[in-house]
């Protein structure tokens, strides 16, 4: 099948239904798993926006603090307030260490966390989804919703949910204690699993505002550009290779303002992006997905803006192995995967995979997403391509 006729199949398949959309869904339930920034934050904007928020964490440290400080302080952009926990008497975000009883009556569950955590969650989460939940992976990184479908599909789930994978989050976060400081972030790519359940993103906009709908999860793990942008960013550096601060005279300090995560991407650093992304979008290609994101685009959602508002906070040396580590296992190593089975050379991604490895001394290559893992041919390009449209129907 040549690239073209499978772009129309796609297409074609995408548009198969004939009854009229429905309308969002409101979740008025939610759970969030995981007891880190990204899940303190979706739980904050949850209760927020109305919802009865539960929060999971199998972390007796992480509870400890929620229940300790009594709240979770949002300052900056965003919905500014003191979010209570576990408080009696007024809306509050319930914490608990019980799974099962956590998800149970939830119409919306947020897998937060590193991509490790997602893999378990999505693991032991296969006995407890019932029809009708929503899943969200935030943020998914590529091949997220794929290859959580495979692990319910494995784990014995039989439910008929939705999943959606997310390429970021309504804003960058800064923590301090109990408060998060929010910078407002760029719009970022969401799809459904099954395709075509986009009543389903209408209604986590109504927490999640900067999602932009694709046409399937496929297009959205293509459109993540978290390994393009984030590695780089935070491996290359020294002498040779100049970031993009302003110049400070001898002695002097750079003003904090101005020390984002977008002056690390100096000259050099974006040509080296910029040969990254092509790789990316010659997959893509190969895959039957066009339509990507500019490279500016793909700056602004990884990076933030340069300085003040939607500025990205340079995270400490322990935080940046952590982004390297998921942005590799999630974002690039997903891209060389498929980059084998289309038979496209791409020396550049494969270069910042054994990098990555070396600075976090691990083999980050085969602990990261495949497509031969999760139940999609490797064999022929047409094969997979087949593979992954059959999962975007719902076929887990």
């Amino acid at each position: 099948m040549s690239d073209s006729a499978f772009q129309q199949f796609a297409e074609a398949a995408a548009r198969r239904a004939t009854k009229p959309a429905p309308a969002a869904i409101q979740f008025s339930k939610i759970t969030v798993l995981g007891g880190g920034a990204d899940a303190r934050l979706l739980a904050a904007l949850c209760l927020a926006a109305g919802a009865e928020v539960t929060l999971f964490s199998a972390y007796g440290s992480e509870l400890d603090a929620l229940r300790g400080a009594g709240s979770i302080a949002l300052r900056g952009d965003g919905p500014v307030g003191s979010y209570q926990v576990d408080q009696s008497g007024l809306p509050s975000i319930k914490t608990t260490a019980e799974l099962d009883r956590s998800v149970a009556d939830a119409n919306l569950i947020f897998l937060t966390g590193p991509v490790h955590k997602q893999r378990t969650y999505a693991m032991v989460l296969a006995d407890h989804l019932r029809d009708g939940q929503c899943v969200v992976l935030a943020p998914g990184r590529s091949l997220a919703a794929a290859e959580t479908a495979w692990l319910l599909k494995v784990g014995g789930c039989t439910a008929d949910i939705t999943l959606i994978e997310t390429q970021g989050l309504p804003y960058w976060s800064t923590v301090n204690g109990s408060v998060l400081q929010l910078q407002s972030a760029a719009p970022v790519a969401a799809a459904t699993l099954p395709a075509g359940r986009d009543h389903m993103i209408d209604g986590l906009s109504h927490f999640l505002p900067n999602l932009r709908a694709v046409q399937n999860t496929t297009q959205s793990s293509f459109a993540d550009g978290s390994g393009l942008v984030e590695v780089p960013a935070l491996i290359i550096g020294g002498c040779a290779v100049g970031d993009g601060l302003p110049v400070v005279p001898e002695g002097g300090t750079a003003l904090p303002e101005n020390t984002t995560f977008r002056s690390l991407i100096g000259t050099e650093h974006l040509t080296v992006i910029e040969q990254l992304a092509a790789e990316r979008c010659k997959v893509a290609a190969a895959f039957g997905v066009r339509a990507m994101p500019t490279l500016d685009e793909w700056l602004d959602c990884h990076a933030g803006a340069l300085r003040g508002a939607g500025s990205r906070a340079v995270p400490d040396h322990a935080a940046s192995h952590a982004v390297i580590r998921c942005a590799t296992v999630g974002s690039l190593v997903p891209l060389q995967s498929a980059a084998q089975i289309a038979n496209v050379d791409v020396p550049l991604t494969r270069s910042m995979i054994t990098l990555a490895g070396a600075v976090l001394g691990a083999d980050v290559r085969t602990s990261g997403r495949q497509l031969q893992n999760i139940g999609v041919d490797n064999t022929d390009i047409d094969n997979a391509r087949r593979s992954l449209d059959n999962i975007n129907r719902g076929a887990r």
